[in-house]
């Protein structure tokens, strides 16, 4: 699982870089290379310290690709050229708890509620003076454009939503739902429990590798694809972030005093007015997606297309990075 780093401490925001090499891999039927020796640069925001790589034109319009969990940067590799080769600067944080990414306050709580990780991006855009992106993201990353599409519309130029509405109602405990789908979430609840931290200390990348193929059942995950984003889960946050995460979300742990008016707002599940393109992936291992468009279609009243993308699992872009590439481009034209 070792991977060939190189770092170096720079002035100002930017304080290190990380080179990242790795084969090739097959997407959809065809070959897709990845992008090595990747500079990592860091830019300070308030709360974290939050590493990032960047791609294209320094004057382009700014795109922001959103990893999830248990995933990293890596899964947007194919994602990238195409906008680069249009002009856009593209840019890909680490979330909280992932990779370089790191909190500046040794003694500050390792939370991690939605509000937080779409606070990260609001922090992210403002550290690089950018009044106006597109972003795109899955899961994690998903929630979070979400959520700042929602605060903040006028940030947010365009939305490529994968896997759809993503906004959780973090006040009122959830109630049970059919087996099928609560089997779906043992991770959850595992997680939940004081033996599923000490599991994911213990056992993480045995854990972060089963989700991969079962959430994706249809694709054939290397040992070299994993091996390049297994570093990212050694970081020391990791655990405590996806902790909280699934504790706070199931009301089991207290968020950040700071966010408590933004969650009873989000528990609305308020909708999102900026043009939008959900994608969802065919071959999900949460099942396959409805052909039914109506619940997108409430969620996001400027909705200008919504897909189901065959060949692809929940780690959507990784899987048809075409499909994610284009739907950018077409909001963005």
């Amino acid at each position: 699982m070792a991977q060939n780093r190189r770092e170096f401490l720079k002035s100002a925001s930017v304080v290190g870089a990380v080179a990242v090499a790795g084969g090739s891999s097959s997407v959809g039927g065809a070959r897709v290379q990845p992008r090595a020796a990747q500079n990592v640069r860091m830019i300070r925001t308030a709360v974290l310290d939050i590493g990032y790589e960047e791609a294209g034109n320094s004057a382009g319009f700014p795109i922001i690709l959103l990893h999830g969990f248990p995933y990293d940067v890596r899964s947007w590799d194919g994602v990238v050229p195409p906008l680069v080769d249009a002009g856009y600067r593209v840019l890909v944080p680490y979330l909280r708890g992932y990779g370089p990414t790191r909190f500046r306050d040794p003694a500050a709580p390792r939370m991690a509620e939605q509000a937080a990780i779409a606070q990260d991006l609001v922090d992210f855009a403002d550290a690089l003076g950018l009044d106006q992106f597109a972003a795109a993201g899955f899961d994690w990353g998903n929630r979070a454009a979400c959520i700042t599409a929602i605060l903040h519309p006028d940030r947010v130029r365009a939305q490529v939503a994968c896997g759809g509405y993503s906004v959780q109602d973090t006040i009122m405990p959830g109630r049970p739902a059919p087996a099928v789908v609560e089997a779906r979430l043992w991770y959850q609840w595992y997680f939940n429990t004081e033996r599923g931290r000490a599991g994911l200390e213990a056992n993480r990348h045995d854990i972060i590798r089963h989700l991969w193929d079962t959430w994706s059942p249809a694709w054939q995950y290397t040992d070299a694809t994993y091996d390049r984003s297994a570093p990212s889960f050694d970081n020391p946050d990791f655990v405590d972030v996806v902790i909280h995460s699934y504790r706070h979300r199931h009301v089991n742990a207290p968020g950040e005093e700071r966010f408590l008016d933004v969650e009873r707002r989000l528990a609305e599940r308020p909708p999102i007015e900026v043009p939008a393109i959900v994608l969802r992936g065919a071959e999900s291992g949460f099942g396959r997606p409805s052909p039914d468009p109506s619940g997108d279609q409430r969620r996001f009243p400027s909705l200008v297309a919504r897909r189901i993308v065959e060949g692809a699992g929940h780690d959507l872009p990784a899987h048809r990075p075409d499909a994610v590439s284009s739907a950018l481009l077409e909001l963005l034209d």
